[in-house]
């Protein structure tokens, strides 16, 4: 077995890229890859080998994600200055419907939300999401296409 220096040097870029993907922000990304390796590092002596590392520490890394989204600020560029009055209301609209978006994503259940999350905003395939999970990349897409289902269908109700 591999010493947690050698799984540090491994794949503390991986681990990075992945919460970079999850929440966009790299000074959250960097925090959160800190966090994980620090309870990796504290859990590493429990640590029996079964399975992907990788695997083991994207699942540290996501529960670190998470256990901190109450804490996450993201700070975004907004849009260039309007030109037209046109253009305002047209910035207005879009918006409102990506508040409506945001609000229905947010109460989709468990584990829909995070396995559409994974997929859409981070950009994991299917095997990648199961192996999250402890599931097949079946239960994977299965699940990610019953949470569009179910925002799309959320989001024609509200029209």
């Amino acid at each position: 077995m591999q010493s947690f220096e050698e799984v540090y040097q491994q794949y503390r870029e991986m681990v990075f890229r992945f919460l970079l993907r999850l929440c966009r922000n790299q000074h959250l990304a960097e925090e959160c890859c800190q966090e994980t390796f620090y309870q990796a590092l504290k859990g590493w002596k429990n640590y029996r080998g079964e399975g992907k590392v990788s695997t083991w520490l994207c699942t540290i890394a996501r529960r670190v994600y998470y256990s901190n989204a109450n804490k996450i600020i993201l700070c975004e560029k907004g849009p260039p200055f309007p030109k037209t009055c046109d253009d305002v209301a047209e910035q207005f609209v879009e918006r409102d419907r990506q508040m409506i978006a945001q609000k229905m994503l947010h109460e989709l259940p468990e584990p829909f939300r995070e396995v559409f999350t994974l997929r859409t905003f981070c950009e994991l395939s299917h095997s990648q999401i199961g192996e999250l999970f402890g599931k097949t990349e079946t239960w994977s897409r299965v699940t990610y296409h019953r949470a569009r289902y179910m925002l799309q269908k959320a989001m024609e109700d509200v029209q």
